[in-house]
This record gives structure tokens, C-alpha cells and sequence, in this order.
């Protein structure tokens, strides 16, 4: 054949570079040459070429929509483009598409042009979601964003890697929205891991904001929860996980929801009340106390309140007096907040009914005056029966009954 016939990547074997003869298909999705893969596995390699993912199974099925078309293309001369193969399949255009982000051939800006059209496929027919997946889009995302990051380098990446990563953990989400969860145990590569904590410190935050949102997606199945919990005990990570919630509101909801993810494990829950979260929630909420629809002060409330069942954090907030201050006794009482009035009045009561220097605290604050308002509000006769128990509670205290 003539070298100088051009064909097209899509036609070419990702590890002989060559025309294919037979392509097969291996278990990651991956399609190679039939004599090229077999060369690859005798030699004792255990991983996928391209997506570098271990190997469940060695075994390959023929690739017969790549062969067909190969031998289409060949009764044309070898001049049909691959816009007349997508007439022929549809899959040909997104294999197409997939082939070109691979590419070392392609520079960012082209991978940047390419994932725009996949977004934009993917809006325009939901159903193509499941061509991708079917197609190995997401280990080749993965690869894309965590297998090209030198974890040891401090320079700031160029725009056009920050666009590309933060395009890229966009669409992952998505298909990730629709399942195979299970691809995302490739960042269990110390490599990859190196790389998501990098990202982490050195990303936009628009980036810092899908990495806690692919935290969370991994803390809800069983099958990623070692994974999840990896990543957890990474303490740079936690670290910088309560700095983003301390300096930018814009990435609170989600960094609040993957915490909450992370303090089901417990030891990773032990490990954030030792590195100043009940602090980081009390400065949050303390901060939005005045807007009444604050993006996750909800959920921050309601995170407070499920870790004060630990005798850890309880301790961390008596340590800061004034965390009860103006991050529960002011949020008793928000009229249009009626189940952050319910999460604050349930922390105060675990607070205060083992803790004379809590009830003080509350009383100082001017907790009976708030809780006299909740009462004569609108809010749900739950709230309101557990409004009165902590009324009876702080009354009962010795520094009411010297008023």
C-alpha cells in the first residue's frame, strides 16, 4: 500500500501505527491489531496499551464495524473521508471524535475543538450518552485528565490545559451520571492519585468544584468506596478541601457534599475534626447567616449536627465560644429557613445537655429570645416541640436561675 495514501487514525492500530489487517477488541474497549495485542500480552504485559487499566481479561473480540469499513474504505481508493463513514454508522462519528482526543497528534486546542463537539452531541441526544460509554469514552477522559499530570511540576498549567481539564471533568460527570463507576478504580494508580491531589492544589475552581463533585459520586457505590477512601486519607487533600470552604463561597455546596461523603468513613471523619472542620462550618455559616438562601448553609447545618454525635466535635466547638454563638443562636430564628432553624436547635440541644459551659454560652447569645420567636412562628410542630425542650433545658441552667 502507498505510505502516502493517508490513512486515517481511526483506521490505524494505536500500537503499530499500521493499517489494520484484524482489529479485536479488548476488554477496556480498546480496538488493536489482532498480531500487535497478541505481541503486547506474550510479552507479559497485564495492562491495556492505551488506558494503561489492568486487565480483567485477556481475551479480544473481532472488531467487525472497524473491518467493514476498512474494506469499504478500500474499495474507494482509499478517498472516502470519515464524515461518509458516519452516514454508513453512526458510531463511526463519535469513534472518530474518540480517536482524534487520543491522538498525540492532536495539539490541546484541537482536543479543546473535539470535546466541545462530544458536549455538544451529548446535549442534542441524551441517548448518545450510551454510545459513549459503550465506546470507552470515560477510562480515556480519565487517562486524559489524570494520566498527563506531572504531580512534581509548580509551574501553573497553560489555559488551555486548565480548559481542557475542567471540559473534560465536566462531561466525566456526566457519563458517570449514567453508570460505570467501577472505571474510576484506575485512580487507584499512586501516578493518577499524584495527579487528582495536584489538580486539587493547582486547579481552577471550577476544577477544585467537579473534583469534590467526583469525590461524592464515588463515596455512593460500594464499588469505588476503596477508592474513596484512598483519597480520603490523603491529608493535603482534606486540608485544602476546609481552605476552599474558609476562602471561596462559590465552592461551598460542593465541597460541604463531599465532606459529608467522606465523614461516613470514619477514620477520614476523624482525621477532618483533627484538621479544624467544625472551625471551617462555623465561619461558613457564621458568614451566610445573613442570606437567606446561601447556596449550602443548609447542608453545612445539617453536617454540624450530625457530627456533634461525636465527643470530638463537641469538644471543637466549646473550644470556640463563639462558634454558638453566631453560628447557631443566630440561625435559630431565620424566617424563611425553617428546617436550618430545626438543624440548629437539635446541634444546640446535643451541645447543651451534658454541657453547663454550652448552656451559658447559648443563654449569653440570646438563645431564650430566639427560641420564644421560633415559637410564635410559622415553622412545623416538630421544630416546635423541640424548641421547647431546649428552652427547658437552658431555664433549668444556673445562670437563668440567677436572672
Amino acid at each position: 500500500m502507498n505510505p502516502d495514501m493517508g490513512v486515517p487514525h481511526l483506521f490505524r492500530c494505536p500500537i503499530s501505527l499500521d493499517l489494520f489487517t484484524d482489529p479485536v477488541i479488548l476488554c477496556t474497549g480498546q480496538t488493536y491489531d489482532r498480531p500487535s495485542i497478541e505481541k503486547w500480552l506474550a510479552a507479559g504485559n497485564l495492562t491495556c496499551p492505551v488506558t494503561m487499566q489492568r486487565l480483567h481479561d485477556s481475551s479480544v473480540v473481532p472488531n467487525h464495524t472497524l473491518r467493514h469499513l476498512i474494506e469499504q474504505w478500500l474499495r474507494l481508493g482509499c478517498k472516502a473521508g470519515p464524515d461518509h463513514f458516519e452516514t454508513i454508522n453512526p458510531d463511526c462519528g463519535l469513534i472518530t471524535l474518540r480517536h482524534g482526543l487520543e491522538s498525540p497528534e492532536s495539539t490541546l486546542v484541537d482536543k479543546i475543538h473535539l470535546l466541545g463537539r462530544v458536549q455538544v452531541l451529548s446535549v442534542e441526544s441524551p441517548l448518545k450518552c450510551a454510545a459513549f460509554l459503550r465506546l470507552g469514552f470515560l477510562p480515556m477522559l480519565l487517562q486524559l485528565i489524570f494520566g498527563n499530570v506531572d504531580s512534581r511540576a509548580p509551574s501553573t498549567p497553560s489555559p488551555d490545559r486548565v480548559h481542557f481539564v475542567d471540559q473534560a471533568l465536566s462531561f466525566t460527570l456526566k457519563l458517570l451520571d449514567f453508570g460505570e463507576l467501577q472505571c474510576l478504580n484506575t485512580l487507584k494508580e499512586q501516578s493518577k492519585l499524584a495527579s487528582f491531589l495536584a489538580l486539587f492544589e493547582h486547579g481552577t475552581v471550577t476544577t477544585k468544584i467537579s473534583l469534590c463533585r467526583l469525590l461524592e459520586t464515588m463515596s455512593s457505590s460500594f464499588e469505588t468506596k476503596e477508592l474513596c477512601t484512598m483519597l480520603g486519607r490523603k491529608l493535603r487533600l482534606l486540608q485544602g478541601m476546609i481552605l476552599l470552604l474558609h476562602q471561596n463561597p462559590e465552592a461551598s455546596e460542593a465541597v460541604i457534599k463531599a465532606i459529608s461523603s467522606l465523614c461516613s468513613l470514619e477514620p477520614i471523619r476523624e482525621i477532618l475534626l483533627q484538621e479544624g472542620l467544625i472551625g471551617g462550618l462555623l465561619a461558613y455559616i457564621s458568614r451566610t447567616k445573613a442570606q437567606e438562601r446561601a447556596p449550602a448553609v443548609l447542608s453545612a447545618m445539617r453536617l454540624l449536627e450530625q457530627l456533634l454525635g461525636t465527643e470530638q466535635a463537641k469538644e471543637a466547638i466549646l473550644d470556640n465560644p463563639q462558634g454558638i454563638t453566631s453560628a447557631l443562636v443566630d440561625t435559630l430564628f431565620r424566617v424563611s429557613d425553617h428546617e436550618g432553624s430545626e438543624s440548629a436547635v437539635n446541634s444546640l440541644i446535643l451541645l447543651c445537655r451534658d454541657s453547663s459551659e454550652a448552656r451559658e454560652a447559648a443563654l449569653k447569645a440570646g438563645a431564650l429570645t430566639q427560641l420564644l420567636l421560633l415559637l410564635q412562628s410559622q415553622c412545623g410542630d416538630p421544630t416546635k416541640t423541640k424548641a421547647r425542650m431546649l428552652l427547658k433545658l437552658l431555664r433549668s441552667s444556673k445562670p437563668y436561675n440567677m436572672q
